[in-house]
């Protein structure tokens, strides 16, 4: 494959990549855009040989109109973004980022557990709206605050950022339960994490079997003032039961990351009907987004192609 003629790349949406892509070390055509539309697809890969995507859907009808198509490097861990078994039908090898992220998502979970767990927002807007001004003594305790030391954290999905998630959070003297689709020593079942953890903290991917894991009945068997936190994928919450919950009391906060549907640019529930909410903090999906993480990705992107150009292959996704 090396010694063929220059292979054309096409980056699909290159802005959602805040960092310089080094040039890849083979002979190449490379084109960029920083965002596609569905209806796009098809004419921007028509010349394709690779595709970097990073979030643009890419469905067997685009791929069927792509015969020219040799590989898609995905520019994320996730790969849901891929009709994978259509490119496995079909010899395009689906390749994907592992491990970049490691240190941002953990830091960013837990910055969302300690703004949580000791109401940083609703103390923060109590200062800015001047509420400490009218107070008689040097504090007040509107809004509980509970410590990390000592808490339950339970993780649904322990692969590498769950277990980078578990050694933070045990430095800080929580205990961890963690549970997964595979086996390991101590794992737990759903149910033990729902009712014995003080933060339910969700770290799997979105499948078939992982959609709405946490709904309605979840939500009624976690401890009342329990936090969820999501830094995973939209679709693993019901969001509508979500702010049910946090509107009664059911559970004590959430802390998320990702939406069902991003941007959210027709509504969203968290949004429309939690904005107001103390007890809730949505950031813009950015818990992989350190310039540290970013870096990384955008290196192991180049090379993972390099590799594949060169026969050596490394995180394929559809073997």
């Amino acid at each position: 494959m090396a010694d063929q003629a220059p292979l054309k790349i096409v980056f699909l949406d290159r802005g959602t990549l805040g960092v310089p892509l080094r040039e890849p070390s083979f002979p190449h055509s490379y084109t960029e855009y920083d965002a596609t539309s569905p209806e796009q697809i098809v004419e921007r890969l028509a010349d394709a040989d690779i595709a970097i995507i990073n979030k643009v859907q890419v469905r067997t009808a685009s791929l069927e109109k792509l015969p020219k198509l040799k590989m898609i490097a995905v520019a994320a861990t996730g790969t849901d973004c891929v009709d994978k078994a259509y490119c496995k039908a079909h010899n395009i090898p689906v390749i994907n980022i592992r491990n970049y992220a490691v240190n941002t998502v953990p830091e960013h979970t837990l910055a969302l557990i300690f703004a949580l767990r000791r109401s940083l927002i609703p103390y923060t807007l109590d200062v800015r709206k001047g509420k400490w001004q009218t107070i008689d003594q040097f504090c007040y305790f509107d809004h509980p605050i509970r410590d990390i030391s000592g808490s339950t954290l339970g993780l649904i999905g322990y692969g590498a950022l769950g277990k980078s998630v578990a050694t933070r959070a045990e430095a800080l003297g929580m205990k961890v339960i963690a549970t997964d689709v595979y086996d390991f020593p101590g794992k737990v079942d759903l149910d033990t994490i729902l009712k014995e953890s003080d933060i339910v903290s969700l770290h799997c991917p979105l499948t078939d079997g992982t959609r709405n894991i946490i709904g309605a009945a979840e939500l009624k068997k976690m401890k009342k003032d329990a936090i969820l936190i999501n830094t995973a994928r939209g679709g693993l919450v019901d969001e509508a039961a979500l702010v049910d919950a946090l509107k009664t009391g059911e559970i004590g906060g959430a802390g998320f990351d990702v939406l069902t549907v991003e941007p959210p640019k027709n509504g969203n529930v968290l949004l429309d009907q939690g904005a107001d909410l103390p007890n809730l903090i949505i950031t813009p999906h950015v818990a992989w987004a350190s310039h540290e993480a970013m870096t990384g990705l955008a290196n192991q992107l180049v090379e993972n192609i390099e590799l594949w150009v060169a026969g050596t292959p490394r995180n394929l996704v559809t073997e």
